[in-house]
């Protein structure tokens, strides 16, 4: 396996694939890397001849008073879990490669951004679009992979993917979980003990949530209400959103029909933790 810093280095790397006729999967990271992502780097080595992992805190998906300083990094142990699971090339620039110091050109989407995420992380998407549309650009993948927990950006990708003519496949992988049903997130190593045990209550209002649903229930407030009864039983929780959207629009629906999404945002002390699930009603 190769650690490339530099985006020609990346380039060159690719362009050599090519000419020997190898496909390429490509999954975009921050980095502190588990599970979650291992699961993604899986599906990539599966699905390809060649793999992509980039490790990059992007700075400009986080608003000045967010955990850019504070996010967890361990570049060896990151290392260390590509290689095992058979990756080829790590892409680990650093800010100044990515961008310009007099950089002008930013990302912005409206509608898909507009719920859930998007209104409480104001400039969050246009971080997240710039900088993914930067890396489909200088790996040039044929497959890209992202988690369901990020079901939002999951959907914002899908939308500048098809509305700029991007010519990758964008991946869904499912949501992994701990064996108590904490999605796995990078930000889980911020909770103490306490907080550790606390945050079960987001899992399971999902689970109560999509229980409920594929039982019959097709009224959103109805959901909602009992998601929010279970999580504000626990004094550490406090709520940022709950919501039940539209699974490609991220919009708010009257009634529970189609493909939707049921996402929760959730402080558990000061740590901010998203959870969802998707459910299919006819």
């Amino acid at each position: 396996m190769k650690i490339a810093t530099t985006i020609d280095e990346v380039r060159n790397y690719v362009a050599t694939w090519r000419k020997n006729g190898h496909t390429v999967g490509f999954v975009p990271t921050m980095g502190y890397l588990h599970e979650g992502h291992g699961s993604l780097v899986e599906y990539s080595v599966a699905q390809n001849d060649k793999t992509v992992v980039s490790i990059f805190v992007n700075p400009t998906q986080f608003a000045p008073n967010e955990d850019f300083s504070n996010y967890p990094r361990d570049f060896q142990a990151d290392v260390s879990l590509c290689e095992r699971l058979g990756a080829d090339l790590i892409f680990a620039p650093q800010d100044s490669e990515m961008y310009a110091n007099f950089a002008a050109t930013f990302i912005d989407m409206k509608g898909t951004t507009d719920n859930l995420c998007g209104k409480s992380r104001l400039t969050h998407f246009r971080g997240v679009c710039t900088v993914v549309c930067k890396l489909f650009n200088i790996v040039a993948p044929d497959k890209a992979y992202f988690g369901r927990k990020d079901a939002q950006q999951l959907a914002v990708i899908r939308r500048m993917v098809a509305d700029l003519n991007i010519n990758v496949e964008v991946v869904g992988c499912p949501i992994v979980r701990e064996a108590d049903g904490l999605a796995k997130s990078s930000r889980n190593t911020y909770l103490i003990k306490a907080e550790r045990e606390a945050a079960t209550v987001i899992s399971n209002a999902v689970f109560a949530a999509e229980n409920l649903i594929k039982s019959g229930e097709c009224c959103p407030n109805a959901v909602c209400s009992v998601m929010r009864k279970i999580i504000e039983a626990e004094p550490l929780a406090r709520i940022d959103y709950i919501e039940i959207v539209n699974a490609e629009t991220m919009q708010k629906i009257d009634a529970i029909k189609g493909n939707v999404l049921v996402a929760v945002a959730v402080f558990i002390g000061k740590t901010r933790l998203i959870d969802n699930c998707m459910v299919e009603k006819n």
